[in-house]
């Protein structure tokens, strides 16, 4: 059976690759991946913002450690800020150890927040040796005055300044609150992108009612989450050259082979790793190969895309026609308005 698939220009052995997670921080964990199947690997993001704080600290802590007090100066020893190991010295090292223990291709995820960030910290990360590179832009929109097309603008200026200064392909994490997704890929894909991940999870703050203040709150995504994506991937498909991936509540082998079948190049496990465990992936992988074989099937090839919209008989179901079948077969059981 031949599980192979196209991703991000990179032929890779099989369409499960785990997305962004704190599994890459550790290279039994990433072995464990690669010995269940995983084709690719996406390392957990860098963020410029820890980057810049991290500076931050180190310089008032070693060089201004006698700032008011004559006395404070044999407080801490006035070392070289770089004999102290940063995070983006950690990030690298662990990339190069991954690159050098894994055959499987290493993805950097990036978060930054400032132009010369993204490029700086891009530059460096294909230095080291990122096989590709994923821009998690992670951004919210919260200015009244800022139009739908400045926000477009953002990414695509930044899509194109970064692909000025770097050769590796490019992965655009994309939210699903742009006003015209289709739209909005196609542009990205003008611009030089190679690939698409949908969708990015913002998390939502929470509110603690006994203190009043904001909490940070993270929930495990679920397989209903993944619909968004089969949808948009499923419109998407034949309509850009772009690689797609989906990515947001694929815990199943039937959620992973229902997103192919929509059209994804690949599939991203996140959420089902961290709680099962890296073997898990394994039985996602087992799980796609039996329902090819099930179906008289013999390639990755022969089913992506099979339920896409341009391939169903009612194309408008991926759209209106779906909302109002949903809204017409719902029947209240009976007393449930006594």
């Amino acid at each position: 059976m031949d599980l192979t698939t196209k991703y991000l220009g990179i032929t890779i052995k099989n369409p499960l690759v785990p997305s962004a997670s704190p599994l890459s921080r550790s290279l039994d964990a990433a072995r464990a991946l690669e010995d269940a199947g995983a084709a690719a690997l996406i390392l957990s993001s860098l963020f410029e913002e820890a980057l810049v704080a991290e500076e931050e600290t180190l310089v008032r802590f070693l060089y201004h450690q006698d700032t008011g007090f004559g006395e404070a100066e044999s407080f801490l020893p006035a070392q070289e800020q770089e004999d102290f190991m940063s995070s983006l010295d950690r990030y690298l090292e662990q990339l190069v150890a991954l690159k050098q223990a894994l055959d499987i291709p290493i993805i950097a995820s990036l978060n930054g927040i400032t132009p010369g960030g993204w490029i700086r910290n891009a530059r460096v990360l294909e230095e080291a040796g990122a096989d590709a590179l994923e821009l998690n832009v992670y951004y919210v929109a919260a200015d009244p005055s800022q139009s739908g097309a400045e926000v477009e603008k953002r990414y695509l200026t930044l899509l194109r300044d970064l692909k000025q200064h770097i050769a590796i392909p490019v992965n655009m994490k994309l939210s699903p609150s742009f006003s015209s997704i289709s739209h909005m890929v196609k542009q990205l894909e003008g611009a030089g992108a190679d690939g698409v991940a949908l969708f990015n999870r913002f998390y939502q703050p929470d509110i603690n009612i006994d203190s009043m203040r904001l909490v940070s709150s993270l929930s495990p995504s679920n397989s209903t989450d993944a619909l968004l994506a089969m949808r948009w991937i499923a419109i998407l498909y034949g309509r850009t050259q772009l690689s797609l991936g989906a990515t947001g509540g694929i815990h199943t082998a039937e959620d992973a082979t229902k997103l192919l079948l929509a059209g994804a190049d690949v599939v991203h496990l996140c959420s089902a790793l961290l709680t099962h465990g890296p073997a898990y992936l394994g039985k996602v992988l087992q799980g796609i190969e039996s329902w090819i074989e099930e179906q008289g099937l013999e390639s990755l090839e022969q089913v992506r895309g099979r339920v896409s919209q341009c391939s169903v008989a009612d194309p408008a179901e991926f759209e209106r026609a779906n909302y109002i079948k949903v809204l017409d077969s719902y029947s209240v059981s009976p007393g449930a308005w006594v």
